[in-house]
């Protein structure tokens, strides 16, 4: 399928992810590696170059990254290896041992970078698939009140568009995202947002579930994972909306559904990337029906159907109890069933 952001078929069906899970950052019998203490200084400005079964340990990417840095005057040589910026592996999901990255494998994060250095990087770093400058926020939308423009971090150089890959009772999701645009989440071992879902709907055993915040739509999918037969998901931000569409359609082989329609692409969303109104993105049809809009979560009974639904609110600051009561009671004033904050 071809990407929004850098026009090129980078973004692939779930099974093909899936498919090359087991050896994508896994060494070959000539690869070799040092491991770089990353709280202290690049000890020299060496950095081994890749394989040549074209695979580099992460550390010598670091390394590579490092003298860069330095070369172009960023760093001095006493900063630690660790503040090159944050790697986001692509496609992530839960590994035990650090990767050897192929080319196109990761997503750089970083707060000191210019675009004409973010883009040498990009020319002289094969494994490097895009470079973001980060800020100290994070990206989209935080405030549960949907108040105020989102922030968004700037893409200097390259796609930064990469793949999640998430364990669920029903077997793996690939959820995809531009990561300028949204926070930062890694798989783990266990995640408990699915596990809430999972256990609400094998409880509750609704024939409507709602996402309604859904971010790139990992609950909502996990949902239709489950086999519930009506998913709603909607996030008022355009991003999320275009990718948890995106996403049911990378991951339409897992759910009994025929057909997906996109009814607005990137560049239609992103001219209003905030909308109040609930408006259709876009919808899945077959045995299993699946609905995405981009809106105000607080409006969006206004499209729902009336029945009993199970809800799931995922909103991202959670700590202020007044404010979250407050958010399930508003929904409970207008939606039937049940309705939780995983």
């Amino acid at each position: 399928m071809k990407c929004p952001v850098c026009g090129e078929d980078c973004i692939k069906d779930a099974h093909e992810i899936i498919e090359v899970l087991p050896t994508i950052f896994s060494r070959c019998p000539d690869c070799h590696f040092r491991i770089l203490d990353k709280n202290t200084p690049l000890p020299n400005r060496f950095y081994q170059t890749p394989c040549t079964c074209g695979k580099r340990f992460i550390d010598e990417v670091y390394a590579h990254l490092y003298v860069i840095f330095l070369e172009e005057g960023i760093f001095t040589g006493d900063e630690p290896l660790k503040a090159v910026g944050t790697p986001l592996i692509h496609p992530g999901f839960f590994m035990k041992l650090p990767p050897f990255l192929p080319r196109d494998s990761l997503v750089l994060l970083s707060a000191h970078l210019t675009k004409e250095v973010a883009e040498r990087i990009i020319r002289e770093v094969p494994e490097i698939k895009g470079v973001v400058k980060s800020d100290d926020f994070v990206p989209g939308i935080s405030d549960p009140d949907l108040d105020g423009v989102p922030n968004t971090y700037t893409l200097l150089a390259g796609c930064d568009i990469r793949a999640n890959v998430f364990e669920t009772k029903k077997g793996r999701l690939v959820l995809y995202k531009e990561q300028s645009t949204m926070h930062i989440e890694f798989p783990r071992r266990f995640n408990p947002k699915i596990d809430a879902v999972e256990k609400r709907i094998e409880s509750f055993q609704p024939e409507y579930f709602v996402d309604a915040c859904s971010g790139v739509g990992t609950l909502g999918l996990a949902a239709a994972r489950m086999g519930v037969p009506h998913v709603i998901m909607n996030d008022i931000w355009f991003a999320a909306a275009f990718w948890t569409g995106y996403n049911l359609q990378v991951n339409r082989e897992f759910f009994k559904i025929d057909d997906v329609t996109m009814y607005f692409d990137y560049a239609e969303l992103e001219k209003e990337p905030i909308v109040k109104e609930p408006r259709l993105v876009a919808e899945a049809t077959g045995a299993q029906e699946m609905k995405v809009f981009q809106g105000d979560y607080n409006l969006l009974h206004t499209v729902l159907p009336d029945s009993r639904v199970l809800a799931v609110i995922d909103l991202y600051e959670k700590s202020d109890l007044t404010a979250t009561t407050k958010i399930l009671g508003r929904w409970r004033e207008h939606v039937s069933g049940e309705v939780f904050i995983p």
